[in-house]
């Protein structure tokens, strides 16, 4: 039976200690550099959620040989590069993978076909192709840059390109393609974005320099290079932990631990966030895995106050904007965060959708065109109101941030289209529950 909808509503408080599910950002990369190399590529903790599914069977399609062996552990082995899919690469939801697929594919002599569903059809692809085809790809598609889409690689030339706009998608894209690129490339970066993609090329035995010239950084690759298979060891996604941690930090009585949180300086701009603002947070146990800086997180309820969020924090937390519009719901006082245009473009308008669901949740908010404010005013109205019924457009974040809402709100939440959770979160229901959350269908 397929569930329409899911409602949220205000219980005791949270207690327990979860794993946040694998990193959505290394779990791309991990299965389409596997692809790209030559040999064996084990990868342990893969997020298992509908995108990351799409982007296996995506290599699969492209040539490579991807078995499941276990919950989480992966083995994909590669032929040295891709070869051309025998039918259209379908990749669901999964605008990571689709953009940084295209970016490895324009790399070989071959068409390839892209499609998705009917959220991904709608987002534009054009930043990843203006790039690809200054180096020399070449492509078919319906208007706006929109899927489907075939694209035609090979000869590529090398680039250094500007990135209008701070974009860790474009940057992974053109440095995928430069793999296989006379001359390599160079991408210059206003502002730094996360740089998954520069350490995991690294680990598959690839040159890459990384200079930093004041904020921005220049990332070069220096020629055509062969990648070699490697272990790969995906921590917990900190996206994916914003939700527990903040349903305690705005529930009574809560204190929740994610355990093996991701915590690269590029990724936790909202927990800094929520740090100015007031949340009682604690880090242990930091340790090191697969090059990345992974520890344990504790959040307990605190009293928020709100914020002005600088907007060059904005790439270092671009998912994680509804859930601390959340936050700041809880929150005393305004809570500012500008410089996030990019959020009207992912699997929905986001800005748009936030502002309407709090609104209809009894919150105060205003939205500009690269900006939301959040007027929370919990002590002054003695908290939020819920009640609302919200539509999700089939956008996961924006579903799980209004469970969370629900959580604490005087009247139940419900949301829309809930099936769309799975795209990245499928533990999301059992996980939350465990921890004494009453979300129920």
């Amino acid at each position: 039976m397929t569930v329409t909808q899911l409602v949220a509503k205000r219980a005791g408080g949270l207690t327990g200690t979860v794993r946040a599910p694998g990193d959505k950002s290394i779990s791309h990369r991990a299965l389409i550099l596997g692809a790209l190399a030559h040999g064996v590529t084990e990868v342990e903790g893969l997020l298992e959620g509908e995108d990351v599914k799409r982007t296996a069977a995506a290599m699969a399609a492209f040539g490579a040989t991807v078995e499941r062996l276990g919950e989480g552990r992966w083995r994909v082995e590669g032929q040295g590069g891709f070869s051309e899919p025998a039918d259209v690469v379908d990749c669901g939801n999964a605008g990571t993978g689709v953009r940084l697929i295209m970016g490895a594919a324009s790399g070989f002599d071959m068409a390839a076909t892209f499609t998705g569903d009917a959220s991904l059809r709608g987002r534009p692809m054009n930043r990843v192709l203006k790039p690809l085809g200054e180096m020399g790809a070449s492509w078919i598609c319906r208007a706006g840059g929109r899927l489907p889409l075939t694209l035609q690689g090979g000869g590529l030339k090398r680039i250094a390109y500007v990135l209008p706009e701070p974009s860790a998608q474009v940057k992974s894209a053109v440095l995928l393609a430069a793999l296989h690129a006379d001359g390599g490339a160079e991408v210059i970066e206003p502002e730094a974005t996360r740089d998954h993609t520069e350490r995991m090329l690294r680990a598959f035995g690839v040159q890459v320099a990384v200079h930093e010239e004041g904020a921005r950084r220049r990332i070069v690759l220096p020629g055509a290079q062969k990648l070699s298979g490697t272990n790969v060891r995906v921590p917990g996604d900190p996206s994916s932990a914003a939700f527990p941690l903040v349903a305690a930090l705005i529930t009574p009585g809560s204190v929740v631990t994610v355990e093996g949180m991701l915590l690269n300086p590029l990724r936790i701009g909202l927990l800094e966030t929520l740090g100015e603002m007031g949340a009682d947070l604690s880090v242990a146990n930091v340790r090191e895995e697969g090059g990345e800086t992974v520890a344990d997180v504790t959040a307990r309820y605190s009293e928020l106050t709100g914020v002005e969020v600088p907007p060059e924090r904005a790439p270092s937390m671009i998912d994680e904007y509804p859930i601390l519009a959340v936050a700041a719901a809880f929150a005393d006082g305004p809570t500012a965060m500008r410089g996030i245009g990019e959020m009207r473009v992912k699997e929905s308008d986001r800005i748009a959708l936030m502002a309407a669901g709090l609104s209809a949740c009894g919150v105060a908010v205003e939205e500009g065109p690269d900006s939301l404010t959040v007027v929370g005013a919990v002590r002054a109205n003695h908290g939020v109101k819920g009640g609302a019924k919200v539509i999700t457009h089939g956008d996961h974040r924006i579903a799980m941030s209004h469970l969370i809402l629900g959580l604490a709100s005087a009247e139940p939440v419900a949301v829309d289209e809930p099936g769309m959770i799975a795209t990245s979160f499928p533990e999301f229901l059992p996980l939350m529950r465990g921890l004494g959350a009453e979300i129920s269908e």
